[in-house]
């Protein structure tokens, strides 16, 4: 297994990467913000809250007709 930093082999006390340096890479990297995980949130928090509230409120009136 190739460290995926640098791509020399793999060191077990560090796996799944080849030294302390390249983990501290990796870890920067997630902390920066440079990886990131897609989301289908809207990007403004008031307007998903007022939809979730919005559809509470729908699923309320329907429930007492």
């Amino acid at each position: 297994m190739a460290c995926p930093i640098c791509e020399k082999p793999t060191t077990p006390a560090y796996r799944p990467f080849c030294s302390k340096r390249c983990a501290d890479v990796d870890l920067g990297r997630w902390l920066n913000g440079s990886y990131a995980v897609p989301s289908t949130d809207p990007d403004d928090a008031e307007a998903a809250s007022d939809a979730i509230d919005a559809e509470a409120a729908q699923a309320a009136r329907d429930r007492t007709h």
